[in-house]
């Protein structure tokens, strides 16, 4: 087996194919439609997988979420003994911040209770709010609010319970266009709200993602709001300290929620690469999923790449009963044959990688804010699943060529 031979055999391949280009095209079919599908799907993922770490990640790396069960990510619904949690308070955020030797600060954010919250301004409504009562340290906490214009609201104004609201990008751009926001009073579910600033959507907000934040002060909301009970507490570790506070924060978690040494904890405490490594197991399994599902392409193309073969060694049995009458081996037949597969599965896999390839800029153009980007492990796989597919199912129809018979093929009409 020489490097002529396999040139030699190449040669053969794309003569064979520029003989029966339709029957080619046919036959690669299904590995074009399974690389593609890798190819695609994966420039999605990759995308994708690119957009949510940074959102995750620009929460900062000094940045603890603490709640009363896991938020972000979940694979399964929430269990009875997390739905019957009581919830944070202000005082364990005191505590947090009291007690804590490695924590730079505690903000407070409680949710408002269930519904659909609305903002008016004149005439023009915004819809599905996302309200929230926090303090000032939520500004430099890992809560982006990168301000546009104007102001985050003061400690002062949180402590006198003045009726201040910083709106998120969205809401702004849904009440006021383009006119000034700050001094503009808007109304939110029946009470009246003075604009001091307007926050920039997140850099790294996620695809499709709106930001429709309604931020007030946290005792306003408790004034305005006194059924609103659920606190998620936003803790910003000092510098390079986050495992510590992480520690002394559980512990201090513990003691105000009384629990014994016995019982599992009844919060749930979270960094931003907690997250990403929650996010990334899920689509770890859509991968992989993703690549079972293309399988199923892959394999029709190869029994259709088997049985075109099969067709190919009946049509050319005179050709091999010749080549074998001059002198050519079973490894050379065999090898011909091998290389006319992985030549014909490789340019499906060309194909399929070109078209995967299209696919994902088709969704970058109708989905702007998602990312695409075609990883390398997806170009790789594309390629030896393809060459792997042509060796494999032309396997038999190379050793069938091969253990022909030369007289008998020769006289074969």
């Amino acid at each position: 087996m020489t490097g002529a031979s396999v040139v030699t055999g190449i040669g053969l391949a794309f003569d064979a194919i520029r003989a029966y280009k339709l029957r080619a095209f046919l036959t690669t079919l299904g590995v074009i439609i399974g690389t593609s599908t890798i190819i695609g799907v994966g420039s999605i993922l990759a995308g994708f997988d690119g957009a949510i770490t940074n959102v995750l990640r620009s929460m900062g790396g000094n940045t603890l979420i603490v709640f009363k069960f896991k938020i972000g990510i979940r694979t399964g619904n929430l269990s009875a003994e997390e739905r019957t949690r009581k919830p944070l308070t202000l005082d364990i955020a005191r505590a947090l911040g009291e007690r804590c030797p490695s924590v730079e600060h505690v903000s407070p954010y409680l949710f408002p209770t269930r519904g659909i919250h609305i903002a008016r301004f004149r005439g023009a409504d915004s819809y599905n709010l996302d309200v929230g009562g926090t303090e000032e340290g939520y500004a430099s906490g890992g809560g982006q609010a990168e301000i546009m214009s104007g102001r985050f609201f003061t400690d002062i104004e949180n402590m006198h319970h003045v009726p201040v609201a910083v709106l998120g990008e969205d809401i702004y751009k849904a009440l006021f266009s383009n006119i000034e926001a700050v001094g503009k009073t808007v109304e939110m579910d029946g009470h009246q709200f003075r604009v001091v600033g307007v926050m920039n959507r997140p850099a790294a907000s996620p695809p499709g993602a709106t930001d429709n934040r309604f931020l007030i002060p946290y005792f306003t909301m408790r004034k305005m709001f006194p059924a609103a009970v659920e606190h998620m507490l936003i803790v910003v570790a000092k510098d390079g300290r986050l495992m510590q506070a992480a520690d002394e924060v559980r512990a201090v978690m513990r003691v105000e929620r009384r629990l014994g040494h016995d019982k599992p904890d009844d919060f749930f405490i979270s960094s931003s690469e907690q997250m990403v490594e929650d996010f990334r197991r899920i689509t770890a399994v859509t991968a992989l999923v993703m690549v079972v599902l293309s399988s199923i392409g892959l394999l029709v193309g190869g029994i259709g790449v088997m049985n075109i073969m099969l067709v190919s060694v009946t049509e050319r049995t005179r050709e091999i009963g010749v080549r074998k009458a001059v002198g050519a081996r079973r490894s050379d037949i065999v090898l011909q044959f091998l290389t006319e597969a992985v030549v014909l599965t490789g340019l499906g896999g060309l194909l399929g990688m070109l078209l995967g390839y299209g696919i994902s800029r088709v969704a970058n153009i109708v989905f702007p804010t998602l990312p695409t980007a075609v990883p390398i492990w997806a170009v790789v796989a594309g390629i030896g699943v393809s060459v792997g597919v042509g060796l494999f199912f032309g396997i038999w129809p190379a050793s069938k060529a091969a253990r022909l018979d030369p007289v008998e093929a020769l006289r074969y009409e």
